[in-house]
């Protein structure tokens, strides 16, 4: 978890140094500045099954992007996604695998203490 804080904090400053840096002293109108930025990261833990990732690119108002997990039934979702001024936020969400859940006592057995 820290490494993923340590990471959004460094890509915050790497894009603040982009979009404000060599500009000192002057006001620049935000409407003629060309964001870009890329990104990626991603998490496998053996032990708790937690399987993810995420990837994103901008180049002006054009960002696109995918993230993927693991769900907790086994199923491994992946999301594509792009957004820019004209579309908006468009996603595509695809599922794979098939839902599975573990065999045991079921929840209804279980003892409500309140």
């Amino acid at each position: 978890m820290f490494k993923i804080i340590l990471l959004v904090v460094c890509l915050t400053v790497v894009t603040s140094a982009q979009h404000y840096g060599g500009h000192h002293g002057h006001h620049e109108d935000h409407h003629h500045t060309h964001p870009k930025y890329k990104f990626e990261y991603g998490v496998k833990v053996g032990h708790t099954k937690d399987h993810k990732s995420q990837w994103e690119h901008r180049d002006g108002d054009l960002v696109k992007g995918q993230y993927t997990l693991d769900e907790a039934d086994g199923t491994h979702r992946v999301v594509d996604y792009t957004s820019d001024h004209k579309t908006g936020f468009q996603a595509h969400v695809q599922r794979k695998g098939h839902a599975h859940h573990p065999h045991g006592e079921s929840y209804v057995k279980i003892d409500q203490h309140y």
